[in-house]
């Protein structure tokens, strides 16, 4: 391990559970554990439970009178829409209206907004709203006083109220709870496309609550299902959906933008292209024979280049290659249309599809 990679509160109990690990926004988290690996743990939560540890993922809160107006100023959803107690996805752009990062912000009232941004990307969105924040208005980055447990899987309702935690609030919304004198809030979100529950609790109360779950027989699952669970659901990952070059219209990530605002960062970029018609967009494809596509794979329709992949991976669900292109929007093709991914010097047909790859049981 490079000695600048950070690591979880939870690191041992990874190291003692055989994990595998790997180099992820510049910590050293689990990849797959051993016993079963990525196919198991995909498994797992898709029919019964899975515990991620992801406290990677930045914490930020900003504080102070009229935060939650501020914050709805800067990024693109709109806060108005949600009250205290909810959750909300949302994107911060730049002026171009490229993405700096994806999060989501919990909303506690109209002085407290809480910000779950990526680990790569959580230094950068701190810097951002403090030096836009009006005076009376704090922007505090938390990143290692927070860990984050993701509880996912049919079961995880069943398995998070025999513990005594509260399982049924709405989807996007959060409650207090005590688990074994530990203080945490459990937050009714995810990534994986099923009902599921995010926990943060306090960097050093993390081992406590990890060790409960797991106990309680939830198996725990690395980042390589993370991504093929979410892949299969047609979630963008900041860094290859999402990034400065492009933009939350070409990712068809637009529902998350509150277009009648009067005001967030990249406004007049986003409301231009939308306007315009975007030069490319998102698209899902399925291969319909043997192979496995990855990321910055060109995508052709006959002789034509037409795009190209930003994420690939086998589905354990379909049993067959998927990714996510984008394809250039002057291509004539349409959903189930066959083209070919350039995998390795080999064309091999897939077929156009919109995501997700698998119906979705979040709620």
């Amino acid at each position: 391990m490079s000695a600048e990679l950070l690591q979880s509160p939870l690191h041992d109990r990874h190291v003692a559970l055989g994990a595998k690990f790997a180099a992820f926004g510049g910590w050293d988290m689990p990849l797959e554990y051993a016993g079963g690996g990525v196919l198991k743990e995909h498994a797992a939560v898709r029919e019964a439970a899975g515990v991620f540890d992801v406290s990677h993922l930045g914490k930020a809160r900003v504080r102070g009178a009229g935060a939650a107006a501020f914050v709805n100023s800067c990024l693109t959803n709109d806060l108005g829409r949600i009250t205290p107690g909810q959750a909300q996805y949302t994107l911060c752009c730049d002026e171009n209206g490229g993405v700096v990062d994806d999060l989501i912000a919990y909303l506690y009232g109209d002085d407290h907004v809480f910000l779950i941004p990526n680990a790569a990307n959580t230094a950068e969105v701190v810097r951002r709203l403090a030096a836009a924040a009006p005076p009376g208005v704090t922007v505090t980055g938390e990143h290692r006083e927070h860990a984050v447990l993701a509880v996912q899987g049919p079961r995880s309702a069943e398995i998070l109220g025999k513990l005594g935690l509260p399982t049924a609030h709405d989807y996007m919304s959060f409650d207090s709870a005590v688990l074994g004198g530990v203080s945490l809030v459990v937050c009714r979100t995810g990534y994986t496309g099923e009902h599921g529950y995010e926990l943060v609790v306090g960097w050093d109360d993390a081992p406590a609550v990890w060790d409960a779950l797991i106990a309680a027989g939830v198996r725990p699952c690395g980042l390589g299902a993370r991504d093929t669970l979410r892949t299969e659901m047609g979630y963008p990952l900041h860094g290859q959906e999402l990034t400065l070059d492009i933009s939350p219209v070409q990712a068809r990530s637009g529902w998350a933008v509150g277009w009648s605002k009067p005001a967030f960062w990249g406004r007049d970029a986003l409301l231009a292209e939308k306007a315009a018609g975007p030069r490319r967009q998102l698209r899902g494809l399925e291969l319909t024979g043997r192979g496995i596509p990855r990321g910055h794979m060109r995508v052709y329709a006959g002789d034509a280049l037409i795009g190209e992949t930003t994420s690939g991976t086998f589905s354990p669900t379909k049993k067959v290659g998927i990714a996510l292109a984008l394809i250039d929007s002057a291509a004539e093709v349409a959903d189930g249309d066959l083209v070919d991914i350039d995998i390795r010097g080999r064309r091999t047909e897939a077929r156009l599809v919109k995501p997700p790859f698998v119906t979705p049981s979040v709620r």
